[in-house]
């Protein structure tokens, strides 16, 4: 017990080198060892030495000793938990001494942090494994309860005892775990992963290995390359129940991003006993509140920089926490536990990786890029009509116009109301001006009307949810207004739901029957099958208040279930101590799966918005026969393949600039980067913007993959024209920077729609051995190649700004800044934002327009980046821009480009369609070019052609600009200069 006795038994030889032994390693330290004593005879001898204590590997190292070899000694060491070591046992409100200790735990409050649990484990966990059975693709074994150890405060949190652990090894770089109860089926999230029908690793080739501890139980994994232990839960933590699961794993790092939908003031997660709900609910981002979407997905750095990503496929009600160890806990309170990892080794790859498992995400049309307006408040499509007008006047690039809920009649979704009569035209015409128009609809139907297809057709088809063994439909209130009522429209707007809410019914939309439905309601919107001219010719669907979201706690009546709606075990969610139906139906509703399996919300709550994504995208496709967008407020894991996400009901407040960047960056991803068209309500959503921080967060919001201006009813205009004309400038150049460099973001669209790479791209993605990059977060990269750096403070005239380890180019003087691998402060006039070409990269673009329509005929370019190598390279992938899977039906255009030395070669990678508008690349600019070019000849592949360009050579800024080019797009070239 902690003592290492080292006797010498036999003294009759004296080595003449003076041996001594420095060093002693402990294996299998569990707690940290904090003092260590030599003593000879009984006696305590003064030791220089040092302890190191490694908690992952679970090792002591004892160095600087001093013990001659071939004396006696007696080392004693005490071991102590340290408070950074405990784990949390009474994680609900108010903890006590008397709560604490009914549960076999520890009290001891740490007065100088509250934060530190004070009741905590002092004992293992419950559960052990008495054999393991192992196969070429895997092990399982079932799990032995130990119930002389188990307390529980009542039978919904009793362990279960029949658990069984399998562990599948699917891919090379992917591996499952999963616990679950083998005697009683429970639920598990009915979403397909793209998993191999077979495990394909091989022992030879898998990057991770996994060692099931046996008592107590737990499971370890290590990269196999470098040994560090990725995954640990040998804690006393675990726990598996019908209403609280548990388990913990020790980290590799303090470096986890992920987790969500919360908002977050920092990139990495705040590993300092911070606690995050995931729940999806109706909460505007604020710190610590569980908002719109549930993402359980994790990437963590290790200390060498690889990198690797830990998904949890459930989604009940959880909360994690993060402790200082470095550790995280997980407690959900249903379903089972399915974990997924993948093991990178670059942070890139486990985006890649991730993607390949959950589904890649959408490829939007390409009008989806342009910059798009919207608000709530809109008075009436005459409105709307001059906004247009004045941002086409003004010269400023806009793609899309939306309509929020008030173009509906009393907020009843394929309704027109009576201000909104001229909308069917106006929509017509916007869109003979090349622009695009999309709607609202939010998920429930009213009850309450009498001629109202839309619910008595839903009734036909017993699309809604209702309460469990009845044939009654769960209503609450939500956007819906009654019929035959005056509106007060001067009581706050909670108020007149209160009074003037309909009741409001719940669509399934895991049912086929509800799909269907949809899907109808949808096309007969568009084409209205009556009156030809109130059809509504929309091009993209934004979903909203689909967590699903009400404006009344539960059901009309209340609910009927306390223990689903206030279960033993209530996560960290906002509102915590009203249970799970804040601003939400009862947990109990009763939902079916599509095969008839039937559900219960509490179990579901969280894929509500993921079941009505996917059949609205199809609802949308069939309507317009085009590619079209969804834009999604609740998101699960693989929401990403059918639609992008705006982040909220955001504030216009200076600190969600960098927040908006944290989320989009690593946005539930986030989210974590899943919804690769993300972007933030530009200028804030809630109270009146002002004029500084608006133009900041419209030069931003320019490079939002999602570029969307939209505000609250009752705030004061905030679009570019709403100002005054020097806005108007700020507005149209940012603008038409975004629009010249569209071939490129499409690009990276269908890089990530294809591979599954990051559009928006944290600057550590690309520079991950440089650990300054690991906190970045107030810059970020379009792709690999461009570099943003957005002020985003008041009153700030410079940033800021860290250029990484690459040659880096000013965008706008197009010169090597001449400085790497380090901080600057730029200068950012209010006018400008600072933006960075990296060498070795080609950037395809195209001369900018006010609309997509106009620029996508517009001719094109390229900037060829040269590195330290002068090497360069990049591609362009272009197809119609609208045409539904053209990518998967091979009705696009692949070109790559790559530049060596003074030689520049075009080169078709893949033909399947050819622009209806003869586009060429015109000018070509090669940046870095050191010394001075006289000539530039253009050949194919039978030899140099004629070709009328002109050639300028920089000295100073060392920039070769050819003009004049005449090179078809869809043909191969060689450019070369001397």
């Amino acid at each position: 017990q902690n003592v290492l006795q080292m006797n010498a038994i036999n003294s009759n030889y004296v080595d003449p080198n003076n041996l001594k032994f420095e060093e002693i390693k402990i294996l299998g330290a569990v707690q940290e060892i904090t003092s260590v004593t030599v003593s000879q005879n009984n006696v305590v001898e003064n030791s220089p030495h040092k302890i190191t204590y490694y908690p992952l590997e679970k090792v002591a190292h004892i160095t600087g000793l001093q013990l001659e070899l071939g004396k006696s000694y007696t080392l004693k060491w005490t071991q102590q938990m340290t408070v950074n070591d405990r784990f949390n046992c009474y994680p609900s409100p108010d903890p006590t001494q008397e709560k604490c200790e009914q549960l076999g735990c520890t009290w001891e409050p740490v007065t100088s942090n509250s934060d530190v649990p004070p009741c905590y484990y002092s004992s293992d966990n419950a559960y052990s494994i008495d054999n393991v059975e192992y196969t070429s693709s895997g092990l399982s074994a079932n799990l032995t309860l130990n119930s002389a150890q188990t307390r529980a405060n009542d039978n919904f949190t009793a362990p279960i005892s029949t658990l069984r652990l399998e562990v599948k090894y699917h891919l090379n770089n992917m591996l499952q775990f999963k616990i679950y109860d083998y005697q009683n089926a429970r639920y598990e999230v009915p979403i397909p992963l793209n998993l191999p029908s077979s495990p394909t690793s091989t022992e030879k080739e898998r990057l991770y290995e996994v060692s099931v501890q046996k008592k107590p139980f737990g499971i370890q994994i290590r990269r196999k390359s470098t040994g560090t232990v990725i995954w640990d839960s040998q804690l006393p933590t675990f726990t598996f129940s019908d209403m609280f699961i548990q388990i913990s794993t020790r980290l590799a790092s303090q470096y986890i991003y992920g987790f969500g939908e919360t908002e977050h003031t920092m990139f990495r997660r705040d590993m300092n006993w911070n606690t995050w709900g995931i729940f999806t609910r109706d909460q505007p981002p604020t710190y610590k509140m569980n908002s719109y979407g549930y993402q359980p997905f994790y990437m963590a750095l290790e200390q060498d920089a690889n990198a690797h990503g830990v998904l949890l496929l459930n989604s009940n009600a959880m909360d994690v926490t993060f402790q200082p160890t470095p550790a995280l806990t997980y407690r959900t309170i249903g379903g089972i536990l399915d974990f997924y990892m993948v093991l990178g080794p670059t942070p890139e790859l486990v985006v890649q990786e991730y993607t390949a498992l959950i589904g890649r995400p959408v490829m939007p049309p390409y009008w989806s890029l342009g910059f798009q307006l919207c608000r709530y408040g809109y008075r009436n499509d005459s409105e709307i009509a001059q906004l247009v007008e004045d941002m086409q006047k003004a010269n400023i690039p806009q793609d899309v116009q939306y309509v929020d809920i008030d173009h509906m009649e009393r907020q009843l979704d394929f309704t027109i109301g009576a201000r909104f009569a001229g909308l069917p035209a106006l929509i017509d015409k916007i869109k003979k001006d090349g622009m695009r128009f999309i709607i609202i609809l939010d998920p429930t139907i009213s009850g309450n009307e009498t001629n109202y297809p839309t619910f008595s057709r839903g009734v036909q088809d017993d699309v809604f949810i209702k309460w469990p063994n009845t044939n009654d439909i769960i209503y609450s209130k939500v956007w819906p207004f009654l019929p035959n009522v005056e509106v007060n429209e001067s009581l706050p707007e909670e108020t007149q739901i209160q009074l003037y809410g309909a009741h409001a019914a719940f669509p399934d939309f895991f049912r086929n029957s509800t799909v269907e439905w949809w899907k109808r309601e949808i096309l007969e919107f568009y084409n209205n099958p009556t009156d030809a001219s109130k059809s509504v010719k929309f091009d993209g669907l934004w979903i909203d208040m689909n967590e699903p979201a009400t404006f009344l706690n539960g059901a009309i009546g209340g609910c009927r279930n306390d223990l689903l709606n206030m279960p033993p075990y209530i996560p960290y969610l906002g509102y915590r101590s009203q249970g799970l139906i804040v601003k939400t139906p009862c947990m109990e509703g009763q939902q079916y799966l599509p095969d008839g399996t039937p559900v219960r919300h509490y179990d579901v709550h969280s894929l509500y918005g993921w079941s009505q994504t996917k059949p609205t995208l199809d609802g949308l496709q069939s309507a317009t026969k085009e590619r079209g967008i969804v834009i999604t407020r609740s998101t699960y894991p693989s929401s990403g393949r059918w639609a992008g996400h705006w982040l909220g009901d955001n504030t216009a407040a200076w600190d969600q600039l960098a927040k908006s960047v944290i989320g989009i960056i690593y946005n539930i991803p986030v989210g974590l980067f899943l919804n690769f068209q993300t972007g933030a309500d530009i200028c804030g959503f809630f109270k009146d913007s002002e004029y500084e921080m608006c133009v900041r967060w419209m030069q931003l919001g320019a490079f939002y993959p999602y570029s969307r201006n939209h505000n609250q009813k009752g705030t004061k205009r905030q679009d570019p024209v709403s100002w005054n004309s020097t806005f108007e400038d700020i507005s149209r150049n940012v603008l038409n920077i975004r629009y010249t460099l569209l071939p490129y973001f499409y690009t990276l669209m269908y890089d990530a729609h294809a591979h599954g790479s990051t559009v928006i791209r944290p600057v550590l993605h690309e520079f991950v051995e440089d650990t300054t990059t690991w906190e970045i977060y107030e810059q970020f990269l379009w792709g690999p190649a461009l570099l943003i750096s957005p002020v985003m403070h008041q009153s700030a005239v410079t940033v800021n700004a860290y250029l990484p380890n690459a040659r880096w180019y000013d965008y706008y003087t197009e010169e090597d800044i001449g400085f790497r691998g380090q901080f600057r402060i730029l200068p950012a006039p209010l006018d400008h934002i600072n933006l960075h070409i990296r060498g070795g990269y080609i950037l395809p673009w195209q001369r900018p327009a006010n609309t997509t329509f106009y620029s996508r005929k517009n001719p094109m370019g390229l900037t060829v980046a040269l590195n330290d190598d002068l090497f360069a390279e990049g591609q362009l992938y272009w197809d119609d821009g609208v045409r539904i899977d053209a990518y998967e039906d091979g009705v696009y255009l692949l070109t790559s480009f790559t530049a060596n030395q003074t030689v520049l070669d075009i080169r078709v990678s893949y033909s399947g369609y050819t622009d209806p508008n003869n586009l060429k690349f015109t000018d070509i600019k090669v940046l870095g070019v050191s010394t001075s070019v006289k000539q530039v000849t253009v050949s194919q592949s039978n030899g140099i052609i004629a070709s009328s360009h002109t050639v300028d050579y920089n000295s100073t800024k060392k920039v070769l600009t050819i003009t004049g080019l005449q090179l078809e797009l869809g043909k191969e070239y060689t450019v070369q200069w001397s």
